[in-house]
């Protein structure tokens, strides 16, 4: 069996074929190959934690997420978004950013308990698409524990590390279930508001 290549190692040699001028998120994309959805949705899940930015991300997250349900090879996005062009570069200054950190996860994390690839990308998706409705939602820091989850999720699907992902699973149950009770509840205190007047 082939071992694991790390995520920091693949950033490395994405950077070593990269063009010398620039690159096209496509092409980025199309070199990530089964990797290109967990990187999306760690990006995605950063992004989510930037206050007032979670709705726009959690309709990006949905739309990945029907994309995995859907078990393609990678995410496809619109063409004006693939042709998009990056100076090599900044690409470069971004992946000498994430491989240190990711190096730090990966002392963490390693291929454990392995499951069918495309069973796991469906069940991965089904769960980040409900993470990202509850994303949409406006309530105050309603968005951080889903954003927090996507990134473990995406973290623990790039290193095929089952347990995490499974400890992942339990946290977005939970965060799911608090959300449904916020939005009950809310639902519940207008009808009582109503019934008042």
């Amino acid at each position: 069996m082939t071992p694991r290549v790390p995520t920091s190692h693949v950033l490395r040699e994405l950077l070593a074929e990269a063009p010398a001028e620039q690159v096209s998120l496509g092409w980025v994309i199309d070199r990530l190959g089964e990797r290109s959805f967990g990187m999306l949705m760690l990006l995605l899940g950063v992004m989510a934690l930037v206050p007032g930015f979670s709705t726009f991300v959690g309709v990006l997250v949905g739309v990945a997420a029907i994309q995995m349900i859907l078990a393609r090879r990678g995410p496809v996005l619109p063409r004006f978004v693939t042709d998009r062009r990056l100076p090599t570069p900044r690409l470069a200054r971004l992946i000498e950013r994430m491989v240190p950190l990711l190096r730090r996860v990966e002392k963490l994390l390693r291929p454990r308990w392995p499951t069918p690839f495309q069973a796991t990308k469906r069940v991965v998706g089904v769960v980040i698409l409900l993470l990202g409705a509850t994303l949409v939602w406006p309530f105050p820091f309603n968005h951080v524990i889903p954003s927090l989850v996507i990134v473990m999720m995406a973290l623990a699907y790039l290193e095929e590390d089952g347990v995490t992902l499974c400890l992942a699973l339990v946290v977005a149950l939970a965060s799911l279930s608090l959300t449904a009770a916020t939005v009950w509840g809310t639902i519940s205190g207008i009808h009582f508001l109503d019934r008042r007047l």
